[in-house]
Order: C-alpha cells, then structure tokens, then sequence
C-alpha cells in the first residue's frame, strides 16, 4: 500500500461508506498551525473517529457549518449548530458530531495547533475506501487496526472513557502484532514519511 504524497489534489475526495461521510482534502498536509479540511455528511451520517466518542488530547477541534444542520456532542450534551453556525471542542473533552437535518451536511472541520491530524484523518479515511474488510458492518475499525493506527499517531486521537496512559501501554504492545496480522498504514506520519523518503533516495 503506497503513501499519500505530501501535497493532495485540491478537491480530493474520500467516502467512507459506513459513516455516510466523505472527507474533502486539499492543500498541504502539514501545515504548522492548523489543520483544515472538509466535510460532508449524508443524511444520517455521522462523524468523528468512526463515530466513536473520542478525545483529541492535544488540539482543540472547530467545526464550521457550511450548509444544513449538525449536532455536536460534548461531555454528553448536545448542541445544534446550523448553517452559519460554529462549535468548538477543547482538548481533552469527549465528544462526536453528526448530521441532525433531513439533507447533507457541509462543514469545515480544523485543529490547532495541526499537529498531524490532517495526515491522521486522511489515513483513516483512505483505509476506510481501500480496506473495507478492517471495518465491520457499522463501520467501526477492528480493534488491532485502531491500535496500529493510534500508536502510530500518539496523542491525537483516544477512545473515551478509558485512561489514556492504559491506551497508551495497550496500543505499544498491540501494534505489533496488528503489522504481524498484516494491517498497514495508508500515511505515515511526517517524521516516518520522511525517513522512508530518505531510505528511497538512498536506494
């Protein structure tokens, strides 16, 4: 499976089926502040690591509405954002979103400060087209691929509910074993991209 490059094609578009959401990309990946992309969520979609309740321990997440309606669901409480509208979810807390009207819901969704989310994101979603069999009928990812992938991208994303630091441990030590049941990353982060760019060159 090859890596995305580091620049996307403005407009690229990926769905993933499950969640009834596709992710619109463009520009850079690694901008040092934010990250910045796009989303559309179907009638009934909903969004947010696979829809789990999760946490970004690092960056605050905005959402901006372009067009219909969404709600956003925070420590429990949902709030209802319109077209026009804005949310923000600080770092740390639990939270999901999904589409809360009749039609399609368009958004901006960033992170600052970027870290890698966009790189992070991008991977989920290209997994999610590439590899439809790691994810189940609902469309959550197998449990050794979350691990795979959360590992690889420490401290951007964490299920709720669950002390991070047991994440942190349970993920070093089944990462491995999901490479050795054959799941991959379809983006490494930037460091690891770059090191295999070397590699490459070297060759």
């Amino acid at each position: 499976m090859q890596n995305m490059p580091t620049e996307i094609a403005r407009g690229t578009r990926l769905r993933n089926a499950f969640n009834k959401e596709t992710f619109v990309f463009s520009g850079p990946l690694d901008h040092a502040d934010v990250a910045r992309f796009g989303v559309i969520l179907e009638k009934g979609g909903s969004g947010g690591g696979n829809a789990l309740v999760h946490v970004h321990p690092g960056a605050d997440e905005h959402f901006a509405v372009k067009c219909g309606r969404i709600k956003v669901v925070v420590d429990g409480r949902e709030q209802l954002v319109e077209a026009g509208g804005t949310a923000v979810v600080p770092r740390g807390r639990p939270h999901f979103f999904a589409n809360a009207g009749d039609g399609n819901a368009v958004l901006e969704i960033s992170f600052t400060p970027a870290q890698q989310h966009l790189r992070f994101f991008a991977n989920f979603a290209t997994l999610a087209v590439r590899q439809p069999a790691w994810f189940s009928s609902a469309g959550d990812p197998n449990f050794l691929l979350i691990a795979l992938v959360l590992h690889t991208y420490r401290d951007h994303l964490y299920l709720a509910g669950v002390p991070i630091w047991l994440q942190k441990l349970l993920f070093a030590v089944l990462a491995p074993v999901a490479r050795l049941r054959g799941y991959r990353m379809a983006i490494q982060p930037l460091g690891e991209a770059l090191a295999q760019a070397g590699a490459g060159l070297a060759a």
